[in-house]
Parts: C-alpha cells; structure tokens; sequence
C-alpha cells in the first residue's frame, strides 16, 4: 500500500494496482453523524462515477464500493495533472474546448462535479480526464451550473493568469454543446457580478 494523497476528508493510496479513496473518520465528531458524513458522500461519489461514465465522460473506472469501511476502490490513471502541463502545452485551446464539451455534457446529465479546477482533470494519452467526485452533486439547477463554471474560471485565473482569458473562452466555446448554453450563461454573468460585488466589499472592509 502507497499512499499517493491527503484531504481533509479522505486519503488516497494505491493498492493492487488500483486507486483507493479512504473516508477518514473524525473523532472529534458523534460517532452516528461521522457516519453518516462519511457513508453518504462515499455512495454519492461511486454513483456519480458510473452516471458520468454512461453519458461518455472520461473517468476512472469504478471497481468497488464499501459503504461499511467507506472506501471507493477505482481505476489508476497515469498521466498528468492539467494544472502542472497546460500552460506549456501548445493543445491547450484544444484542451480547454474538450474541458468544456465534457462539462455541458455532465451538465446537461444533472450531475454538478463542484469542484472544477485543473488540479482535478487528468491528461492520459491526449484525453481529459475529470477526477475526484467528493464534492459532486446532482442537480437541474441552472444556479449549480453556472456556480460550477464560475469555479472554472477562477481556478484558470488563478492557476494559469497567463492565458486564462483565452483558455476560459475555450472552455465556454466546447460548452455552447450544452443544450441549456443560453440560460445557464446568463445566470453565470450574475454569478460573476455578486462575486465582483463581494471581493469589492471585501477590499472597502
């Protein structure tokens, strides 16, 4: 065993050949609502993986799921993280398009991944990978959706503010497949204005 990773809720270690996402438990928690905090997020993820898998999303295949140990044992991806090569690649445009393809498609499936940054999509044999689920959701909400996106712009702005303007317009570029393009675009521009609003409060304060 190889431990590969540390989070705040969970540690990620190789074994077998496989991925293994291991809940951690809390011990400053009440034993029943650690439980629960632990169960219901590790069956939301493996489920959001085998729906995002249906619709053609690439993702790490799922191989087990324990809901007693609060383990979720997955396909190990070798390749690069996004954020580490996408400045210095020159597919990058490329990238971002499929990025925002694969995104409309997750969209348009109801699932909200919650946690879009570059840092969580994998380049295996020039394909995008989308990884870690643990903040995932699923939902119609045009809200979620744009939020998503929001999140996706300010990751890109802060990890690669060299080209992040070019690279977001790329991404909404490979999302106008989405067949709800139109309205969660219009509910990003808000999402974007009360984050412009806040950050200016938050300077004046």
């Amino acid at each position: 065993m190889k431990i590969i990773g540390k989070g705040a809720e969970s540690i990620l270690y190789l074994k077998d050949g496989k991925l293994v996402k291991d809940r951690i438990s809390k011990g400053y928690r009440h034993k029943e609502i650690d439980f629960m905090k632990r169960k219901y997020p590790t069956r939301r993820e493996a489920k959001l993986l085998v729906d995002a898998a249906k619709f053609g999303i690439n993702v790490p295949g799922l191989y087990k799921m324990d809901d007693k140990e609060m383990k979720v044992e997955m396909e190990f991806l070798k390749g690069n993280m996004l954020k580490d090569i996408l400045d210095k690649s020159k597919q990058r445009i490329k990238l971002c398009k499929e990025v925002g393809r694969q995104v409309a498609v997750l969209h348009d499936a109801g699932i909200v991944h919650g946690d879009l940054t570059t840092s969580n999509m994998l380049l295996v044999k020039d394909k995008v990978y989308f990884i870690d689920f643990g903040l995932g959701f699923y939902s119609d909400k045009v809200e979620d959706k744009a939020v998503d996106l929001h999140l996706l712009r300010q990751a890109l702005e802060s990890k690669h503010f060299l080209h992040y303007e070019a690279l977001f317009k790329a991404v909404l570029s490979g999302y106008k497949k989405s067949k709800n393009y139109s309205k969660v675009m219009t509910r990003f521009e808000k999402v974007e204005k009360r984050g412009r609003y806040k950050k200016k409060n938050d300077k004046s304060n």
